[in-house]
Order: C-alpha cells, then structure tokens, then sequence
C-alpha cells in the first residue's frame, strides 16, 4: 500500500471511498486490548464489587460513547481531521490550547499502550523490557508512516481475530472463581460509583479527538445517522467487553494488574501463545491510532507558523520524533504504571471534555455543520486569530470543574462533601455548552444584523 498523501487538508470527493459500516470494525478492534481491559479493572480498584463495577462500566459507556460517535459524524461532512476542526470555534491561533492538551493526551496513551504491550512481549519471549517497548514501537511507526487505508484494513481483519479470541477468554474467565457476594447488588457506594462512571465515560470522551480521522475519507453524501450508529455500536460493544473481562480477572485473580497481559495470556494454558499474540496485536493496533492521531495534531499546531508541504519526508520527520518521545515516556514509567494512569485518565478528562462540548454544540446547533473550509485554513479568516468567546466558555468550565476534581494529587471540596464522587465531568459537558450557546447565537446574530443578508453566491463559498 502507499503512503497516505494527505495529512490535515480537505479530502476531495475523487479520493472519497468506503463505507460507514467499515467503521464499526475499526472502534470495535480499537478497543479490543489490555489498555482497555485495565481501565474497566479501575472500578473494582476504586472498591466496586462486580455487579457495580459491571454497571458502571455500561452506565459510562452509554453516556460517552454518544458524544464520541456524533465526533465521527464530522468527517463526511467536513473532509478534514477533527482536531484541526477545532479553528472554527476557538480560532487558527486559539485552537492550540486544546491541541497541545490532546498532543499529551496522544503521547500518554501512546506510551501506557506501548509499556502494556511491552511487558506481554518481554514475558513471551524472555525480552528485555526496555527492547520490547522498543520493537513494538518500531512496527507503529511503520503502520502510521503508511497511513489511513492500512490502519482502517488492519481494522477490518483484526475484528474476527479478536471476535474469534476473545469468545473462548470469555468463556474461561467467567468459569474463574470470585468472592462470595461478588455479585451482590447490596453495598451500593454513590461515590466510588460516581468515580468509575466518571473514569469510563472519560475513556469514550477520549476518543473524541481521533474519529473524524477516520471518517473525513468517506464520501460526502454519506448518511451520517449511519456513521454515528456503526461506530457506537463497534465502540460500545469492544470496550464494555474488555472492560467487564477486566472487573472480573482482577476479583478473581490477586495481583493482576501486576502485569495485565502476561496473568490473561496465562489463562490458556498451553495456548497462552495465541494469547500473548493477540494482546501484542491489540497494543499495535491502538498506538497506531495514538501516533497517527498525534501526528496530525502536530502538524495541525505547527501549520499557522510555517505553512509547512506535508510531503513523505516530512511526514516521516514527525511521526518518528513523536514516536520516539512517546518511548521515552513508555520507558521512563515502567515502575509506577497503574497510579500514573489513573491520574493521567482523570487529568484529561478535566480539560477535554469543555473542548468536545465546545465542538459539538457548534457543530450540530449552532452552525448546523456549515463550515467554510478555506477559512479553517486561513489566518485571517472568518474565524479569526483566537474566539474571546471560546476562550472565555472554556476557562469557566475548567474552574467550575476544580471544586469537584478527584485525584490523588488533589480532592476538591465539593469532590470530599460528596464522599469522593467525581462529578467534574458533568460539569465539564454543562457549562461550556450552556455559555458558548448563549454567547456564540448573540454574536452571530449580532455580525448578522451589521452585515445584512449574505447573497447565495457567497454563501455557495463559504461551503464546502
């Protein structure tokens, strides 16, 4: 296959191909690895039992999922990268913000995903850790370098293999023995219930700047009701599988989360190779989607400075930097990974969600997907430098959010008046929506009324 030419520009409708149900398989195998695995055992960490944990795990997926799949829905309609989508709420300069946000973000999950996978490679063959993280992350760059088709391919074929695999690890898991009461729905902690709901939704929400990615090559006629609903489906079904796969191996199992991959793998016995294989394929498949997702915010951050040519040497040039600080992360946090995950999931969670809410308010009520993609590009565009109005929705939200942080860094007092119930999030979706809704329609309607009517021509020109 042939390196992607495209990086953050419009994708013309002669390069538009494919078809919204190709993207179930690619959220559903997105989700199907450990990383996914140990942020559902993070419910009964918390101190969930099974039957809670379990419901959490479904209560947060329905709930962050929706947002994540409306973000796919931009990609027909729109032809570009999400992140880069992003200009026309807080302004070719002012997107930044949340681009460099979502670059950690990128680089975070990239190296927890590498530093999984990486243990499971080092158990299987007898590795060297550091070498492990080494090798996989080697074969990533290579799947990112080519690009789009190849990651959506792969995708389509590690669906039935995962499917096929994780039938029987279901099966044997579920014959594990567990605690009596396990089960129980007694014991009910609103709190901790709270938490993990919080936890789960934030790993949906979290998808929120990668999907467009994978939809903005589908043909512009495209039903997007069918997009949204393909890749609901493959993301709630892959990721509440592995989730509840997880609650279950870590009641069951001590210390599992010791090492994830290898204590799974060693579940089947004999056939532990298959197993070991199919996590490390897991691992590979979602770090492509971390790198190629952190290329294209780079490039998105860089491009207003340099209006740099993405041609493949330059490609090349971004995606192995990225590459190689993501395995520096990986190795530098082989010894306290579980606590610095759960921080890094939460801190996320505080500064991204505002930014889908912010995008997805615009997007679907305010600008009812009417974009002029050349201004998306331009410096001087209608949607200017930086948004004061953005900006503004987006610092309130964050502050409202402090007072209901739960981390172990820092428990705000709303957070410790609730008995540790992190409701940040909700808060985080609330007041952007409400305050850049409000603010937004009254300048629009205002440069509406100062401008007078827009002639149909230059309508036609600032659509796609």
């Amino acid at each position: 296959m042939k390196i992607e030419t495209r990086s953050i520009e419009y994708i013309p409708a002669n390069e538009r191909h494919g078809k919204p149900r190709g993207l179930f398989s690619v959220w559903f195998a997105a989700n199907m690895h450990i990383t996914t695995l140990v942020t559902g055992s993070l419910c009964v960490t918390f101190g969930l039992n099974l039957f809670w944990s379990v419901v959490a795990i479904i209560v947060g997926n329905l709930l962050g999922a929706i947002f994540m799949a409306s973000h796919s829905a931009q990609g027909p309609k729109l032809g570009i990268p999400q992140m880069i989508q992003s200009r026309a709420q807080f302004g070719v300069i002012g997107a930044v913000i949340p681009l460099i946000l979502v670059i950690f973000m990128y680089l975070g999950f990239f190296a927890s995903s590498g530093l999984l996978g990486a243990q499971v490679l080092s158990s299987a063959l007898n590795l060297n850790l550091t070498v492990s993280i080494i090798i996989l992350n080697v074969i990533t760059f290579i799947v990112t370098m080519v690009g789009h088709d190849l990651i959506h391919k792969i995708q389509k074929y590690l669906t039935w293999v995962f499917f096929l695999v994780f039938i029987a690890a279901t099966v044997i898991v579920f014959k594990l023995p567990v605690p009596a009461g396990s089960w129980s729905p007694s014991g009910f902690n609103l709190p901790i219930f709270m938490l993990s709901v919080s936890v789960v939704a934030t790993w949906q929400i979290s998808y929120a700047p990668y999907v467009a990615d994978y939809s903005r090559y589908l043909p512009i006629d495209t039903n997007y009701s069918k997009t949204f609903w393909y890749t609901y489906a493959g993301t709630i079904l892959g990721t509440v599988w592995m989730m509840v796969l997880g609650v279950l191996l870590t009641t069951a199992i001590p210390n599992f989360l010791s090492n994830s991959g290898t204590n799974l793998a060693n579940q089947f016995g004999s056939l532990s190779i298959i197993m070991f294989v199919v996590i490390i394929l897991g691992q590979l498949s979602i770090n492509a989607f971390n790198l190629y997702g952190a290329f294209m915010s780079t490039v998105t951050t860089v491009e207003p400075f340099s209006k740099i040519k993405v041609t493949p040497k330059v490609r090349m040039f971004f995606v192995a930097g990225i590459a190689v600080v993501g395995t520096l992360l990986s190795i530098l946090g082989q010894g306290n990974f579980l606590s610095n995950f759960i921080d890094f999931i939460l801190f996320i969670s505080y500064f991204l969600i505002p930014w889908t809410a912010i995008n997805l308010i615009d997007f679907y009520v305010v600008r009812h997907g009417e974009y002029s993609i050349k201004d998306i590009f331009d410096l001087n565009g209608k949607y200017g430098k930086i948004n004061k109005i953005t900006s503004i929705s987006y610092i309130i939200s964050v502050i409202a959010e402090v007072p209901f942080m739960n981390t172990s860094i820092y428990v705000g007092p709303g957070a410790k008046a609730m008995g540790g119930a992190d409701v940040a999030w909700i808060l985080g979706l609330v007041v952007p929506s409400v305050l850049y809704y409000v603010l937004m329609k009254r300048k629009l309607k205002s440069e509406e009324t100062i401008e007078g009517p827009i002639s149909f021509e230059d309508e036609q020109l600032h659509k796609i």
